[in-house]
């Protein structure tokens, strides 16, 4: 019996997000091992060592905690917003794995316009961190939920405009396509082409500092603040309402690193060619998340307004410029 193409195809993307939502819950379950780890080795102790090996078993029971935690709604919340805030967070997060290349056919879904996409889902997880602390109805929640607003704008611009230049000098918004016109070694990299751009490794200095700000990293963790707004948009969430945002704020990383990889460092491309494609993509890819680990333990958070007039004053008008530059250099040569 022969199934029907769309049929085989349903099936098969249908496999892939089962298997991309299990990768995502042990990724965001490591990831805090690999955190936990790196901030007691920066601040000269051990980490998580009890459970299990090394502490590796320490994950598990965490996430066994909260799955067993009461669901509390607190009294005096907006029950719709309250309960549908993680699921805007967690779903988009899901969404953008779909259409990303970890291979040159290691992927659920080769859209087009797979950048713009990505960039389309991501626009709604902030506003699942407004819904959440708007329907906490707590003072603190509020004041975060102003800060991601304000911080989300301000990022997405030079972050935005830096996206830009890349497609132009790809000539795609496909991302296989994107990663395709860098294969060759790593000097076809789009970070180091500097025939289109001079800037080019700026623009990437642009894009990893905003995909920090977009994802709510240290030293720009202004949705959380624990130091001053007590969890920030979270405050009011126990057990796995609480555990829902934090798979989220994980599979972000993964998200960016993954774009930055595909934009600028070749995607699966191997500068030596030993390992399979998949392999290179996955060490680059977490070599960009294990130094958003190292930052965030390596810088104190910075104030609110520091953090805006980092962007309107020097990261927009360098992303323009470069912008400008690239388009006067394709255009020359």
């Amino acid at each position: 019996m022969t199934l029907h193409p769309e049929l085989v195809e349903l099936i098969r993307i249908v496999a892939y997000i089962v298997g991309l939502i299990i990768f995502i819950a042990l990724n965001a379950a490591y990831l805090v091992w690999v955190e936990r780890k790196v901030a007691g080795h920066i601040q000269r102790r051990i980490g998580p060592k009890e459970v299990g090996p090394w502490g590796l078993l320490q994950p598990i029971a965490d996430g066994l905690k909260l799955m067993t935690k009461q669901l509390i709604i607190p009294y005096g919340v907006d029950v719709t917003l309250f309960k549908i805030a993680p699921i805007l967070v967690m779903i988009p997060s899901v969404m953008c794995f779909v259409t990303i290349p970890f291979g040159e056919n290691l992927v659920a879904r080769n859209l087009d316009v797979g950048l713009l996409a990505i960039f389309a889902f991501a626009s709604v997880n902030v506003l699942g961190l407004l819904f959440g602390a708007w329907g906490s109805r707590n003072k603190f929640a509020i004041i975060s939920a102003a800060r991601v607003v304000s911080q989300n704008v301000a990022y997405e611009i030079p972050m935005l405009v830096v996206v830009i230049t890349i497609v132009m000098v790809s000539g795609s918004m496909n991302l296989h396509d994107i990663v395709t016109q860098q294969m060759g070694g790593f000097w076809h990299w789009n970070i180091f082409k500097f025939t289109a751009s001079p800037l080019m490794p700026v623009a990437f200095i642009i894009f990893f500092v905003c995909m920090l700000a977009e994802t709510n990293r240290a030293p720009f963790d202004m949705a959380e603040s624990e130091s001053e707004l007590v969890a920030g948009a979270f405050t009011e969430y126990p057990g796995m309402g609480f555990g829902i945002f934090f798979m989220a704020e994980y599979a972000n990383i993964v998200v960016g690193a993954s774009l930055a990889t595909i934009l600028f460092l070749g995607g699966w491309d191997s500068p030596v060619g030993i390992f399979p494609g998949v392999i290179w993509f996955l060490l680059k890819m977490y070599a960009l998340v294990f130094t958003v680990i190292w930052i965030r333990w390596t810088f104190p958070r910075t104030t609110f307004y520091s953090l805006l007039n980092l962007s309107w004053k020097i990261l927009i008008p360098i992303s323009f410029a470069n912008l400008v530059l690239t388009s006067a250099m394709l255009k020359v040569f």
